[in-house]
């Protein structure tokens, strides 16, 4: 009876943890469903007709594809340009910001270190308070950063928080390696540059990935700071492109016979030009995203 009492409760277990793990699934595909139908609808609404969108509220395939806000967005404003300021402009700001974190990262996570409690309070303290825009753009102009690159990368240059993860990076590898290195004659630099960056790829891709995606959708510091139309990055660039096609379409009903631009179409088309050169980074730094952010969140 025992024996059958309990190959009974194991048979219910295993049934109780197929339903939870159902229902785990479905609500995860619904919340994923909800995530990407949208982003489906924007690609599909980028190759429609302004009457298709006007007329469907919702669709994923077109009836008539079209390339007309594409050729729209290409032709009003330097599409290839801008996309070249931003793909440099995100190289060297996460190169500038990584080095950065980095460096200022790894000595505060030795115990050994002096002052690195009064340095990580003053670091907590930029976390919630800082200077504010107008401080920030007089700080920029005397020294003649404006209308520079560097004005956009060297103001953000550290993300507190991304430092404080990146310090729990460290804090979390083995003591043992250092004391080993030590042995060796190793000084701080070369186990830092031979030992520990080695073993902090996932942490590098997944803060990287941070701070490549902020300099990528950054638009606010361009407009303010920048003034050369050959400097601005793609999100200027599509900013314009949607105030000028919106201007138009206001004052013009017909779009077939007047030639308009088609607004909504190609405001979805803007969304799919900025968002689809940093999806494709992503997979390359998938693998590592989890693990980078998790073991930096929760060792230390």
């Amino acid at each position: 009876m025992a024996k059958k009492s309990r190959t009974k409760s194991a048979t219910l277990g295993v049934s109780k943890f197929g339903v939870v793990d159902f229902i785990i699934y479905l609500v995860l595909g619904l919340i994923g469903l909800c995530m990407v139908l949208p982003f489906l609808y924007v690609v599909a609404g980028s190759f429609a007709t302004e009457k298709e969108l006007t007329e469907r509220a919702f669709f994923i395939i077109p009836t008539v594809w079209s390339l007309n806000a594409y050729q729209y967005a290409i032709n009003t404003a330097h599409i290839l340009r801008g996309l070249r300021n931003s793909i440099c402009l995100t190289i060297l700001g996460t190169v500038t910001c990584m080095l950065f974190s980095m460096t200022f990262a790894y000595p505060l996570s030795k115990q050994h270190f002096r002052g690195r409690n009064w340095i990580m309070n003053m670091v907590i303290f930029t976390m919630l308070f800082s200077g504010g825009l107008i401080p920030t753009y007089l700080v920029v102009t005397s020294y003649g950063l404006r209308d520079s690159w560097w004005a956009l990368i060297l103001i953000g240059a550290i993300s507190p928080f991304n430092m404080v993860i990146i310090k729990n990076f460290f804090q979390g590898l083995p003591v043992e390696l250092d004391e080993a290195s030590y042995m060796d004659g190793a000084n701080d630099l070369q186990i830092f540059w031979k030992v520990a960056l080695p073993l902090s790829k996932p942490v590098i891709a997944s803060i990287s990935l941070f701070y490549g995606v902020g300099f990528w959708n950054d638009y606010f510091n361009a407009m303010i700071y920048l003034e050369s139309s050959e400097k601005f990055p793609i999100q200027i660039m599509l900013r314009s492109i949607i105030l000028q096609s919106s201007t138009i379409a206001d004052t013009v009903t017909d779009y077939d016979i007047n030639g308009a631009p088609p607004d909504k179409a190609v405001k979805m088309a803007c969304t799919v030009i900025a968002t689809v050169p940093i999806l494709i980074v992503y997979p390359f730094v998938q693998k590592y995203f989890t693990q980078g952010v998790m073991v930096g969140a929760v060792k230390g």
